[in-house]
């Protein structure tokens, strides 16, 4: 199913390589705008711990947490593993609600993929003050999470392609808070006139995005994808 959920026309997101120093970053972008970051890591022994047949072999029978896609509705879903790759890693339908769509990421349990998120190389930024935790998680092509804003942090596509939608924190954005990325994507986003339309880029395999501390963010899988986040608390 790769290709049935279009990239954006043109990605707005600034970009950065591995010459980026910490002080520009902390300088440009830290407390400002975010930037994808590209061959700032190599993540490739970690990439191999994480395609479908080395996940179920090391977690299928383990249980997992799957929260709602949607922005203000926690409710909480534990199935086995196995059972979410084999039967609920599906592509996002498009007339589902958010409350009624499971979403396989965040809620990790470290004591059983602490051992994987060892194999993983963060991206080498921090800021002054805060520690990082991870997030790790896997979704269907079309699925996503909606607009939502928290804490600074990156997120790194290991498999697959991921699409980002990111407004300011004093620009909040026009959605329904129960409708999935998808949806928007289809019903809202064309009615924008340019200039109220998002930051928007997305991301391949290797590449890191940065968000600020209170931007607003959406998230699109393109693909069956597999990603892990580094938040910074």
């Amino acid at each position: 199913l790769a290709g049935t959920v279009p990239e954006e026309p043109r990605c707005t997101v600034e970009r950065a390589d591995a010459s980026l120093t910490y002080s520009l970053f902390v300088q440009r972008f830290a407390f400002s705008r975010p930037v994808i970051l590209g061959a700032v890591t190599d993540n490739s022994a970690f990439r191999a711990l994480c395609t479908r047949e080395k996940l179920l072999a090391a977690f299928g029978p383990f249980s997992v947490r799957l929260s709602t896609a949607n922005t203000y509705s926690y409710r909480k879903v534990d199935v086995p593993f196995q059972e979410y790759v084999e039967q609920l890693l599906k592509p996002q339908d498009p007339a589902r609600l958010g409350s009624d769509t499971l979403y396989f990421f965040g809620d990790n349990n470290f004591t059983e993929w602490g051992p994987l998120f060892q194999h993983y190389v963060p991206p080498p930024f921090r800021i002054p003050g805060t520690s990082p935790a991870y997030s790790f998680g896997i979704a269907g092509s079309g699925s996503g999470v909606p607009f939502h804003w928290h804490g600074p942090g990156f997120s790194e596509v290991i498999f697959g392609r991921k699409r980002w939608f990111l407004y300011p924190p004093d620009k909040t954005p026009h959605f329904h808070p129960n409708e999935t990325t998808l949806a928007w994507l289809q019903h809202t986003y064309p009615t924008l006139p340019p200039a109220q339309r998002p930051l928007e880029c997305t991301l391949r395999p290797g590449e890191v995005l940065y968000f600020p501390d209170r931007w607003w963010h959406a998230t699109l899988n393109l693909d069956t994808s597999v990603f892990i986040s580094t938040f910074l608390g």
